[in-house]
């Protein structure tokens, strides 16, 4: 049966300023789409799958802009639903060398964060469907969002289908009255792959690896002290089959180290590191990840390590690409993990 994976949540309007202009500087914006989920599904149907997005958008202009512009990355888009009067908008500012990334949220009152349980109808949206996937971005913007990425949940547990979630903590989501300590429990006990970074866990379930510190890694992050972190979340929730935690050393802006680990049957497995030197975009990193890794897990079912090796390879070649999207073939990521990242000229 052809593997079909279907993720939900918010997708956006992106205004970036260009050329690492901050937001007083510049007199435009370049104007993209993103959003975490929409993401996993773009990187998969670049891989080939069969990917499908599910959110509700606004009838307007810009969410049928938005919408065609997921189908040129031939993501399916037929279950998405629609109401509400407004798709959310995110501005970036791009950061470099040691001023970071600013991020500014306009996506109050957006037709997601007004959706309620019953409007999409998920026993028709999981036909046929192998793989479910969101992220803790969703569950973040409003009581309802949060009340239908559970039915999701619910329903594909009952139907059988694997459930992954990037727990992908954003503290200036939660605003609606409930904390993520409170709302994810629930949510990630019915995910069969969970994926976090080196904060997500301590965070949302207060789990962290002793004595680490993201602000003094100084680009140097020691993947066997993350191992405790995947023993603990099995612990806490043990329909997880694999723990996987993404390593990010920020030297500064502009020069990160990348790797990640995989924890699953007791056993460790730890990715190559990239040295990512003059990124040119990091935002979608985390969910080019994910993208990765369910392709690996897809596609190399007894190989953990080959898994997380994509994964990482693929997000490494994200940050080199501008917008949310990573526009990346399986050949080069599989490339690139065969040690070719010369960047020659492909004649």
């Amino acid at each position: 049966m052809e593997k079909k994976i279907v993720t939900f949540g918010e997708i956006m309007l992106r205004l970036a300023t260009p050329d690492y202009l901050r937001f007083n500087q510049s007199p435009q914006f370049n104007a993209t789409f993103g959003g975490g989920e929409a993401n996993v599904a773009v990187s998969l149907a670049n891989y080939g799958l069969k990917a499908e997005f599910v959110t509700r958008l606004p009838k307007n202009d810009i969410a049928k802009s938005c919408v065609m512009d997921l189908r040129k990355y031939n993501v399916g888009t037929d279950h998405i639903v629609y109401g509400g009067d407004r798709l959310g908008i995110y501005f970036l500012e791009t950061g470099a060398v040691a001023r970071a990334s600013k991020v500014v949220y306009d996506r109050a009152h957006s037709a997601i964060a007004e959706i309620q349980p019953g409007m999409i109808n998920w026993e028709n949206v999981f036909e046929g469907v192998t793989w479910f996937h969101w992220t803790g971005i969703t569950p973040a913007i409003s009581q309802g969002a949060a009340d239908v990425c559970l039915e999701a949940v619910k329903m594909a547990n009952k139907l059988g289908i694997t459930v992954s979630c990037d727990l992908n903590y954003r503290k200036n989501l939660w605003k609606y009255g409930k904390t993520a300590s409170e709302v994810m429990p629930a949510l990630v006990e019915c995910c069969d792959i969970v994926l976090g970074n080196e904060e997500d866990c301590e965070k949302v379930f207060a789990i962290k690896p002793e004595g680490f510190d993201v602000t003094a890694t100084h680009g140097e992050v020691n993947a066997a002290e993350f191992e405790s972190v995947c023993v603990q979340m099995q612990k806490r929730f043990p329909r997880a089959k694999k723990v996987i935690i993404t390593l990010r050393g920020a030297i500064n802006a502009n020069h990160n180290t990348w790797g990640g680990v995989l924890y699953s049957e007791g056993k460790l497995y730890q990715s190559k590191r990239y040295d990512m030197t003059h990124i040119v975009d990091r935002v979608g990193g985390g969910d080019s990840f994910m993208g990765g890794l369910i392709y690996g897990l897809i596609t190399y079912p007894a190989d953990d390590q080959k898994a997380l090796e994509f994964a990482v390879a693929a997000s490494c070649l994200k940050h080199t690409i501008y917008g949310d999207f990573n526009q990346v073939t399986v050949d080069e990521v599989e490339k690139l993990m065969a040690g070719d990242a010369s960047g020659r000229v492909s004649r």
